[in-house]
C-alpha cells in the first residue's frame, strides 16, 4: 500500500474522480434523401413515419429532417411489422413500444442475475 511521507494513505487523500464526456465530433446524421435511398422508401412516407412517431428526427438549421445512423434499421423493422403482421402504421407504434419495454425488462433481469426456466420468447 502506498503511503505519503506523513503516513497518510494516498487512497484516502484524493477525492473520487468523476468522468466527464465531451462530444469532440458531433454525431453523424443522415439526410432524408440518404435514408430514403438506403431503405427504398419514398421520402414522404418517411415524413409520415416521423409524424406518427415511428422514427425520431431532428432538424438542421435549414429545417430539413436529419436522422440517426440507425434510422434505416429502424425503418426496416417498421416495414417488417407492416408486411409480416399486416399491421397498420398507427398500431406499429404500440408494438414497437411494447417490444422496447420487453427488451428493457429482459436486460434488467439479466443484470440482476435472475434466471427463468423458460427461454426468452424473442
Amino acid at each position: 500500500m502506498s503511503t505519503h511521507a506523513s503516513g497518510t494513505d494516498t487512497a484516502h487523500r484524493y477525492a473520487p474522480v468523476t468522468s466527464v464526456h465531451y462530444e469532440l465530433v458531433p454525431a453523424r446524421r443522415l439526410s432524408l434523401e440518404t435514408v430514403a435511398g438506403r431503405t427504398g422508401l419514398h421520402p414522404e412516407l418517411i415524413r409520415r413515419f416521423v409524424a406518427l412517431g415511428l422514427i425520431d428526427a431532428e432538424y438542421d438549421a435549414a429545417g430539413r429532417p436529419v436522422f440517426a445512423p440507425d434510422a434505416p434499421a429502424v425503418l426496416g423493422r417498421v416495414e417488417r411489422l407492416h408486411t409480416g403482421l399486416c399491421l397498420n402504421y398507427a398500431s406499429i407504434g404500440l408494438v414497437l413500444d411494447l417490444l422496447d419495454r420487453i427488451n428493457r425488462l429482459e436486460a434488467a433481469l439479466r443484470r440482476s442475475g435472475a434466471r427463468s426456466e423458460e427461454p426468452p420468447w424473442t
